[in-house]
């Protein structure tokens, strides 16, 4: 939960570098590929060598800052609003093709540039001479695909954000870059995901619609839930969930949830490998997101987890409003957003 600097973490080779070893071989390499990161502590290691032969991406390291995302979804949301089609993603892969993925060389002008050029040249034309524009790409879209799109309130169609903040609107939190910062319980490992700091029984809330693909104890993450996006590109993971009550009435493995609902409740659950024991020192929700281009990726020592952190600053704006049933104490989201879903969700 410390936001110090003593990240451990898997930041020696730039990310160009990494980039064009991908894309050499096909995007990526195969066997001899360098983990991205150490496994976390939710899965277990499974064989991939049915996997190793696909062209898949193996490695993303997410580091937009918030003033980039913020700057560019505007752009897209203003854009469609105005018959337009502009794509934020396009955009950050094509900022992210420009500094080899260092967002440290991030300059304000370089968005307008490629706005301007979008006057005269298509993205293709205009990107038709970087070549790891295509591996950002694939890359942001799926970070964000499933933030931005259409819905449907108080009878008018809209396009805007569709994901909502984890933590319910008029709940404080706080939070910081925390992401890499060294964990010791069980064994020494990076931190995976980012802190909400919030009191237990804070609503938790759906970042994203998807269905739930696990529910239940994990010594790490005490009550924990884990859910799958429609397009099964993104695993969205919320742990140390409240002791004795921690999901939301009717959750359960399988189940469709709708961005914007209420499915658990802050607590501080985890560190034990005892079920329903609070370890953890801090109340909080710890928000993970890992990124799946192959099931081979899903359960493994190559997980792909990115830093949420900028997301969260984002998704702030769009909060989730709820009401409480004093009957039973749960809470459930105020209002109802129709938000246009894929055709045929799978799982």
């Amino acid at each position: 939960m410390s936001c110090k600097n003593n990240r451990n973490i898997y930041k020696a080779v730039p990310l160009l570098v990494l980039a064009a070893a991908f894309l050499a071989a096909s995007l990526l390499p195969g066997p001899n590929a360098k983990p991205a990161v150490t496994a976390p502590v939710d899965s277990s290691p499974v064989s991939s060598s049915s996997s190793q032969k696909k062209d898949f991406i193996k490695y993303v390291e997410f580091n937009v800052p918030y003033i980039t995302l913020k700057k560019t979804m505007d752009i897209d949301i203003q854009s469609h609003r105005e018959g337009g089609s502009i794509s934020w993603i396009d955009i950050l892969a094509y900022l992210g093709a420009k500094y080899g993925g260092n967002f440290k060389l991030y300059k304000s002008a370089d968005v307008d540039t490629f706005i301007n050029k979008l006057k005269t040249k298509s993205v293709s034309e205009i990107t038709s001479g970087m070549k790891y524009f295509p591996y950002f790409h694939e890359a942001y879209s799926a970070v964000l695909s499933g933030l931005l799109g259409k819905y449907r309130k108080d009878g008018k169609d809209e396009y805007g954000l569709i994901g909502f903040s984890p933590i319910a609107k008029t709940f404080p939190y706080s939070g910081c870059d925390d992401f890499g910062v060294k964990r010791t319980y069980g064994y020494t490992r990076p931190h995976l995901g980012h802190d909400m700091m919030a009191a237990t029984g804070t609503p938790v809330i759906a970042v994203e619609s998807g269905f739930v693909e696990a529910l239940g104890w994990n010594q790490y993450g005490g009550w924990r839930i884990g859910i799958r996006s429609f397009d099964r590109k993104r695993y969205y993971y919320y742990a140390h969930l409240r002791q004795n009550r921690p999901y939301a009435a009717g959750l359960a493995a399988g189940k469709t949830v709708h961005a914007g609902d209420v499915i658990g409740y802050v607590g501080r659950t985890g560190y034990s490998s005892k079920e329903n024991v609070n370890n953890i020192k801090t109340s909080h929700l710890h928000f993970g997101l890992q990124l799946i281009f192959d099931e081979s990726q899903k359960e493994c020592n190559n997980e792909i987890w990115i830093n949420a952190y900028p997301l969260t600053q984002l998704l702030r704006q769009n909060q989730s409003e709820v009401v409480r049933n004093n009957e039973t104490k749960e809470y459930t989201r105020a209002g109802n957003i129709e938000i246009e879903l894929p055709d045929e969700p799978s799982q």
